[in-house]
């Protein structure tokens, strides 16, 4: 870890010797650490220590960015001309205010000890449980058991000084047999809370059940899908249209409908950085404290959020803290998502349903029509019909082609339970139940 101390003197550093109207630094270290396996054999585990520092420079309003991971003073010098040569070439942007202003930050505890200090041995005596398991079951497992510590500073020449250190730990199997594969997955920022023997075991599980798969037509049928593949769903609906440079761009589903059901009365999502479920994470990219941010309440589109450049195209409108790093063509997007959970069990989910698909995760997601918010994408790992309140078989991969907004207006059941699901890069989590969904559209099937 490099700590707060340096890497406020390397922001320090660069400030010091900015010459643009305005200049923000970006600093990110990291230490990570990877060990994978596949075959049913751990066959590498690599490490690394880095340190990321990217320099936005304004000049009147031309904006330009240089990145660099040299720490040294001369190299950081030369790094802030860059960003100021790159701003002097540029056309201006009629849109741009200004860096935002200093604001209090609240702290959010996400560092673990455990975590940070996770050996590339015990992460071995992990993987060896699931390995054993595979292995006693004839199955072939392969995956990854990561750790790291990652730390985030802000600051600019208007006096923004922001920093956040924070740890995460994931662990992820794919379990394979001749004609079946079973898939389980957790994420936490302490590594004690992962129990890779529950992961080992809901793998092999799905991939022994799964043998000898059938196929079924495509059509509509209802769905059961396990959190991995709601947290999808959900973390598209961010991505498509719950920022609010979408909306500006009259390409998000919510143009013209804040205040309108898009959804089931059950649905409810919101982006909070500081709740404890996810990844914890005070503050954007421009160093703008996050802010709890309803987006759908109760089936009811309720707004989307902001960053400094969306805020600032708006009146009245202020950054909702979920500015990602410059340069950034895609606006904000939320980054912390949680859906409420319901009270339903997936027995009672399964018991629930005369005919149904029960799904484990989706795999190659597309978006289609971002205004409609329908993606395609793959069954994977993990597919079961389900007939008479009980799973009979187990299904070759089916395609879909789906709304998400049709499909949370038809879920009539929710999980009790909610999952964090690490969405593999960046800060970016979802929390999501299982849903029980009817009329999901599959709309081609496999051979496998």
């Amino acid at each position: 870890m490099i700590g707060k101390a340096r890497l406020k003197q390397i922001a320090d550093t660069v400030l010091s010797a900015a010459r643009a109207d305005q200049t923000e630094v970006l600093i990110n270290g990291q230490d990570l650490a990877l060990t994978r396996f596949a075959a049913n054999s751990i066959h590498q585990n690599v490490s690394e220590t880095d340190v990321g520092i990217r320099v936005r420079s304004i000049v009147g309003k031309r904006i330009g960015v240089a990145s660099s991971n040299d720490v040294s003073e001369a190299s950081l010098k030369n790094l802030v001309q860059k960003a100021e040569t790159i701003a002097s070439f540029q056309q201006e942007n009629p849109d741009f205010g200004s860096l935002p202003e200093p604001l209090p930050i609240r702290e959010a505890d996400a560092y673990s000890e455990s975590t940070a200090n996770c050996s590339a041995e015990a992460r071995a005596k992990s993987v060896a449980v699931i390995l054993e398991r595979s292995r006693s079951n004839q199955m072939q497992a392969s995956g990854a058991f990561s750790t790291g510590t990652e730390e985030t500073m802000i600051a600019n020449s208007l006096g923004v000084s922001a920093y956040h250190c924070g740890t995460m730990a994931t662990v992820m199997t794919v379990v394979m047999g001749d004609d079946s594969s079973g898939y389980a997955a957790d994420a936490a920022q302490d590594v004690l809370n992962l129990d890779t023997s529950d992961i080992a075991r809901i793998a092999v599980d799905k991939a022994i059940q799964s043998r000898n798969p059938t196929s079924i037509d495509p059509g509509s049928y209802t769905v059961i899908l396990e959190p991995d593949a709601v947290a999808t769903m959900v973390f598209y609906l961010g991505y498509l249209g719950l920022g609010a440079q979408s909306m500006q761009e009259k390409r998000s589903f919510m143009n013209g409908r804040i205040g309108e059901a898009i959804m089931g009365d059950n649905i409810t999502i919101w982006d909070d950085g500081f709740d404890p479920r996810g990844v914890m994470f005070p503050f954007d990219y421009e160093g703008v404290p996050k802010q709890k941010v309803m987006l759908i309440e109760e089936g009811i589109a309720r707004g989307v959020v902001y960053d400094s450049a969306s805020a600032q195209r708006e009146p009245g409108k202020t950054s909702t803290g979920h500015g990602l790093p410059a340069p950034n063509t895609m606006g904000p997007i939320p980054t912390s998502l949680l859906m409420k959970p319901g009270s339903a069990t997936t027995e009672e989910m399964i018991a629930a349903t005369t005919k149904g698909i029960w799904v484990t995760r989706f795999h190659y997601v597309n978006p289609v029509h971002p205004v409609k918010a329908i993606l395609t994408g793959m069954t994977r790992d993990g597919t079961f019909l389900i007939e008479n309140g009980k799973i009979t078989r187990p299904l070759k991969n089916l395609r879909f082609t789906q709304s998400i907004l049709d499909a949370f207006s038809n879920a009539d059941m929710l999980g009790r339970d909610l999952k964090m699901i690490k969405m593999g890069f960046g800060n970016f989590a979802t929390c999501a139940p299982a849903a029980k969904i009817n009329g999901f559209a599959f709309t081609g099937a496999t051979e496998f």
